[in-house]
């Protein structure tokens, strides 16, 4: 275990003497009226997450995805009166409850809180000083050494607001919470000095690589970093948590000689604290920045081998030389994101409307950061998403297929990323069934399915669906002839049990098992006109004909079967009952053409009579919905009236739940409570609107 104390990073002394750049000001892309349900903070995957699960930064300790605490707290000293502006009420906290400690200063005011694609602004009242607050994700999806990168900037931008100049003094801090799947793992720390950076660095003293698996657990290996970038006067040190506030209350600045922390001093009750003594701030705003992340060392574990994250190029790139060029490339990302936002948002708004583009905004980060990137040992993309707040799946094909509108848009890359793992688990031989596992194993390690029970015709179709809208998208069907093989197979299975499925499960596994699923047998039909469509773009006439027309005569007889008056059965079998047909989406989108189009127009005409508060309910059986099939049912007939129909309830809910946790997908239509499932990456199904104006319909 290793002691730090004080650490002052030396400048040149001319630098404090030389003229000072103006600061760049940077403001959120466009205005947001959306309250989020929780706000995203810190996003890089499903280990290094952080948000704020109150209105107010500064009303909760900031949490992980999960709950539990990941404890950043900030503080701004104007004039020698302390503000907080991030974190709880108590300074630390002890096993996510708030311990007994005087209140770090007085609370800021909170004046706005707005949600960008890859940013989070927050503006702070702090006595006659302003603050904005952004976090910045570079999660920019055409470069994946950004979108991958293991650290998150966050900026602080300072003004004084009634014409005076103050003097001002800036804590951030965080725990080793951040770095342990418990409080009471032993951990240790150490100061580095880069280049650009200073460095706070703590993670467990046992570091077990790759030995914690499942849905609500943390990661408690590799390392967690907060950097600063070097300038005279910085302060770090690691403390007990009471001495660092004690100081920065009293003189502004962090204790010259700490006493010493050692392993067995619980995670929660030491700080890694930074102090930026910013000096005099007047009419002229004054910036500042952090670099907050983690290594992870190994990611994952595919296929019984232990895989690096992809920014470290196979381990040819160190953690520090990814902070020290995310330091110097900041401006430029910065920028960047900004740009990004506001495109993605003038997108978004145009194609659903601007309560659609504030959808999409909070949904970006979350599905993304519900994945980690790395390459197989012959250099392909693996893109693997955690089931979160489900059973913690890594590679789930039936979370794959919501969350992939999000990334058909923007790379499709990574959504063979995604399919990759499931192709080479049959073509191994490993996988010996006639349709595609449910899975590769439990977050983070991908050796092979988990999930006790299979999807069949749901993971068929999915897999086929998907494989079509890549080919479609890119104009080719190259991706599709790589695995023609093991396609066909699936192709046949769902010719053979697709029409009327069994007594099986679907992508809706909660709601249980149930025969005759006409939702299910609508993918089923999906998945072998898309086949059919792929033999046609490879040129495979014959098969192209057989196939095509097989779907078709299977569409006939399901408008038959499924016919109930004025819409269309959950089930072949009970008349009476009714169900969301998001699958039916891509008939259009995709130009199969297989159903008649008045399918489409009668269900979305039945819909718009049962909407509840909160939105249109999965099925005829219960109150609940998911809100990802929502935005699809939104989708089905092209009209922006009907989309807007289904869509606005979907913000009411975002905007009005009362279940404060990273968006759920899953919730009570007349409540808005949530019936279960957040921070998952099928949020990204609600870029579905985007692709289809991308797609030209």
């Amino acid at each position: 275990m290793k002691r730090i104390g004080l650490v002052v990073c030396a400048a040149v002394a001319m630098m404090s003497c030389q003229p000072q750049k103006p600061v760049e000001v940077y403001q959120p892309a466009a205005e947001n009226a959306l309250r989020a349900p929780a706000v995203p903070l810190i996003t890089i995957d499903p280990f290094m997450s952080a948000w704020s699960f109150a209105d107010q930064l500064n009303d909760d300790v900031v949490r992980h995805w999960t709950g539990h605490a990941h404890p950043l707290v900030g503080s701004l000293r104007v004039d020698g009166q302390t503000y907080r502006f991030m974190g709880g009420n108590d300074f630390y906290f002890s096993h996510d409850s708030v311990a007994q400690a005087a209140p770090f200063g007085e609370k800021a005011v909170q004046r706005k809180v707005t949600v960008m694609p890859t940013q989070t602004f927050y503006t702070f009242d702090c006595g006659g000083v302003q603050l904005d607050l952004i976090f910045t994700a570079p999660m920019l999806l055409d470069d994946l050494d950004a979108m991958s990168s293991p650290y998150n900037y966050m900026t602080y931008q300072l003004q004084a607001t009634d014409g005076k100049r103050h003097d001002v003094q800036l804590f951030l801090s965080a725990t080793p919470q951040l770095a342990v799947n418990t409080a009471d793992q032993p951990v240790m720390y150490r100061q580095v000095s880069g280049d650009r950076l200073e460095y706070l660095v703590t993670g467990t003293e046992e570091q077990a690589i790759l030995q914690r698996k499942g849905d609500g657990v943390r990661i408690d290996w590799g390392y967690f970093y907060l950097a600063m970038p070097k300038k005279a006067g910085l302060q770090g040190v690691i403390a007990p948590a009471e001495e660092a506030r004690e100081a920065f209350l009293k003189e502004g600045k962090l204790p010259e000689k700490p006493t010493k922390v050692s392993s067995d001093l619980r995670a929660e009750n030491a700080v890694l604290a930074y102090v930026d003594p910013i000096g005099k701030v007047g009419e002229q705003p004054v910036a500042g920045h952090a670099l907050i992340g983690y290594d992870d060392i190994q990611a994952i574990q595919y296929f019984h081998e232990n895989r690096p994250a992809y920014w470290t190029h196979e381990g040819q790139i160190s953690i520090q030389q990814a902070f020290e060029q995310g330091d110097a490339s900041y401006t430029e990302m910065m920028r960047r994101c900004g740009a990004f936002d506001s495109t993605m948002m003038a997108e978004a708004a145009a194609a659903g409307g601007q309560k659609y583009a504030e959808l999409c905004a909070l949904a970006y980060r979350q599905a993304i950061a519900a994945h980690k990137l790395v390459t197989d040992p012959e250099g392909n993309l693996i893109f693997l998403s955690k089931e979160c707040y489900s059973n913690g799946s890594i590679g789930t094909v039936d979370v794959t297929y919501p969350s992939a509108p999000l990334f058909l848009r923007y790379n499709p890359e990574l959504l063979k990323g995604m399919m990759n793992p499931i192709f080479r688990f049959s073509e191994s031989g490993l996988w010996k069934k006639t349709f595609p596992a449910h899975d590769m194993g439990t977050y983070p390690i991908a050796n092979g399915q988990t999930y006790n029970g299979d999807m069949p015709v749901e993971e068929s179709g999915n897999m086929l669906v998907l494989t079509t809208a890549i080919a479609v998208v890119e104009g080719n069907a190259d991706y599709a002839a790589k695995h023609w093989e093991v396609l066909t197979t699936w192709a046949d299975y769902l010719l053979k049990e697709g029409l009327d499925p069994a007594n099986q499960l679907c992508t809706d596994d909660f709601a249980g098992h149930f025969a005759h699923n006409t939702n299910l047998s609508i993918k089923a039909i999906m998945g072998i006109a898309g086949y059919g469509r792929l033999a046609q773009m490879l040129g495979k006439e014959e098969i192209a004909k057989q196939y095509t027309e097989a779907a078709r005569l299977m569409a006939e007889k399901w408008v038959k079967m499924a016919a109930d008056g004025d819409h269309y059965r959950l089930t072949f079998d009970k008349p009476g009952t009714w169900s969301q047909k998001y699958n039916l989406v891509w008939d259009r989108l995709l130009d199969l053409n297989i159903f008649p189009a008045e399918v489409a127009a009668t269900e979305m005409a039945y819909y718009k009579t049962i909407q509840n508060r909160y939105g249109l309910p999965l099925d005829n059986r219960e109150d609940y919905t998911k809100n990802d099939w929502i935005l699809w049912s939104a989708c089905l007939t092209g009209n922006q009236a009907d989309f807007e129909a289904l869509m606005s309830p979907v913000w009411d809910f975002a905007n009005e739940s009362p279940s404060r946790v990273p968006l759920s997908d899953w919730y009570f239509t007349t409540s808005g409570k949530q019936r279960g499932f957040q921070a998952r990456s099928v949020v990204g199904g609600f870029f579905l609107r985007m692709l289809e104006k991308r797609l030209g319909k």
